[in-house]
């Protein structure tokens, strides 16, 4: 989660949400994301779909099978569907998201009866910093 916290911070430096996320395969970092919406115009450069997509090219396959996905804020419906195709084995949250979280802050879509594929979610890991960031970002744009 360390460094999926520096890559938030790096997104911020950007004047994007800073939301970052890092892909684990066998404890070795295979795929990086930071929020990317702003700077790439592209309204699914999320953090969490950078770092699959990175991951995807390492391993070679759109399947990450055995992977965890550790991201500093709770995921949209968006992401956690990319997750899911993924076959992400285990997702780890830093900090929830009241209004569009998908991990139980809204819904818990990853436990839905009709997918095929069940992500494992361990929720509220360095919470209180990924918090602190993303609160400071936008009282100073405000």
């Amino acid at each position: 989660m360390q460094a999926a916290l520096q890559l938030a911070q790096q997104a911020a430096v950007q004047d994007e949400v800073p939301v970052g996320a890092v892909v684990v395969y066998n404890n070795e970092i295979i795929g990086c994301g930071a929020n990317r919406c702003i700077s790439d115009h592209d309204p699914t450069a999320h953090a969490e779909i950078v770092a699959m997509r990175a991951a995807a090219q390492h391993r070679g396959n759109y399947r990450l099978t055995d992977c965890d996905l550790y991201v500093t804020l709770e995921p949209c419906m968006m992401c956690a569907g990319a997750m899911v195709h993924a076959r992400i084995r285990r997702l780890v949250i830093g900090a929830p998201d009241p209004k569009t979280g998908v991990a139980g802050s809204v819904v818990n879509y990853f436990q839905a009866p009709f997918l095929n594929h069940w992500v494992a979610i361990e929720a509220g890991v360095m919470a209180k910093q990924s918090s602190r960031l993303l609160k400071h970002f936008f009282q100073t744009r405000r």
